[in-house]
């Protein structure tokens, strides 16, 4: 699941450590208003996740775990900045960015390879560990790319070709009988 909207609306946060908005609140629950499976939450620590993340927990009274490896990738430079404001720099530095994203990263920006590998590695860890139990994952946009992206065999290149909406919910079913599985993507109750 990704985080609703936070304060200060759409930008380039990356690991600015803002809080869910009113609005972002109203989104979280409003996604998770149908069934609730979930046994486990394992969220970012990041407080637009965590918060969300702890009071759902507290309602279900079940486990919540924060894992570092689940924040959002870094954005280096572009961190609180807007499209719009990127664009004055630079009218192509977005059209660069989401077509090659490798090749493409903002100055002191996270290493793409690093950022697949650390989540990956949160995700395997918390799929082993909760296995045969509905984990619930509350985390950001590039965190939810990169999953769905292992998931698919797509290339890394590829992630931002994904439009993750705030406050959606992304299913993936792991068995032992097929490959893991993308049931669902977008906003909706279970």
């Amino acid at each position: 699941m990704r985080h609703g909207e936070p304060v200060g609306g759409r930008r380039y946060r990356g690991q600015i450590d803002d809080p869910l908005s009113d609005r972002g609140w109203e989104q979280m629950w409003q996604a998770v208003s149908g069934g609730r499976p979930w046994q486990v939450i394992v969220s970012s620590p990041l407080r637009r996740c965590s918060e969300f993340a702890t009071a759902l927990g507290r309602e279900l009274k079940i486990t919540v775990e924060l894992d570092e490896r689940l924040k959002e990738v870094g954005f280096g430079d572009w961190e609180g900045q807007t499209g719009s404001q990127l664009r004055l720099r630079d009218q192509a530095i977005l059209s660069r960015f989401y077509h090659d994203p490798i090749q493409n990263r903002p100055q002191q920006a996270e290493d793409l390879n690093h950022f697949n590998e650390r989540v990956l590695d949160a995700y395997s860890n918390a799929c082993e560990r909760f296995k045969g139990q509905h984990l619930l994952l509350v985390a950001h946009a590039g965190v939810i790319r990169s999953i769905i992206n292992h998931t698919l065999q797509a290339p890394l290149n590829s992630m931002y070709r994904l439009s993750i909406a705030t406050a959606s919910l992304t299913r993936i079913k792991i068995d032992s009988e097929r490959p893991p599985t993308l049931i669902f993507m977008g906003r909706s109750r279970l």
